[in-house]
């Protein structure tokens, strides 16, 4: 019996949830399995996938195959990493010792590149909370404005027709003298013209 590691899914539309299963390639996607292995959400930023390392490490030993997508999550785990390293324990490249000390700095290094992730993930959420929350109060400050600036009265016409008054008064007492003037200039020319 030839048995695949693949994924079952689960959820509702538009929010699948999937179990990650041992199953004989002949049943169907959502049918009979072997053995469930853990669990995998793609929902969640970052996805969340937990598995049973152990029995999914025996189940890669002993052949079974694996799924484009259910490879990637293994290997996103360490469990083919481990198998690569256990294999050259067998070769007689490597002693248990440096296998565990290889994987447990891999692993070391796998979290702080997730929890880098997550709170990377975290400051752009706050600061996009945080421009949003700036973008409303400058709307709210020029609404106040403007509803300030329809509510408060006209008080400054009445200044500007006062000073258009005191401008044009000095203009007319100078028309007013030099009307005179030209009227006297006028009337003494007419009586030489007789």
């Amino acid at each position: 019996m030839a048995t695949k590691i693949r994924l079952q899914r689960h959820g509702k539309k538009s929010r699948a949830f999937y179990h990650i299963v041992a199953a004989d390639t002949r049943a169907p996607r959502d049918g009979k399995f072997i053995e469930k292995l853990g669990t995998y959400n793609p929902n969640t930023n970052p996805a969340t996938i937990e598995i049973n390392f152990e029995r999914t490490l025996h189940w890669v030993q002993v052949g079974a195959e694996m799924t484009d997508t259910a490879r990637t999550l293994l290997s996103y785990k360490g469990i083919l990493y481990k198998n690569h390293l256990i294999k050259g324990v067998a070769k007689g490249a490597l002693t248990e010792a440096q296998v565990e000390e290889k994987f447990s700095k891999w692993m070391e290094e796998k979290d702080a590149k997730i929890a880098a992730k997550v709170s990377g993930l975290d400051k752009t959420a706050a600061k996009a909370r945080a421009d949003a929350l700036k973008a409303e109060v400058d709307v709210n400050t020029a609404r106040a404005k403007e509803i300030e600036a329809k509510n408060t009265p006209v008080e400054a016409e009445p200044e500007a027709t006062e000073e258009v008054v005191a401008e044009e008064a000095p203009a007319a007492e100078e028309a007013a003298t030099e009307a005179p003037a030209a009227e006297e200039a006028t009337s003494t020319e007419e009586p030489k013209a007789e």
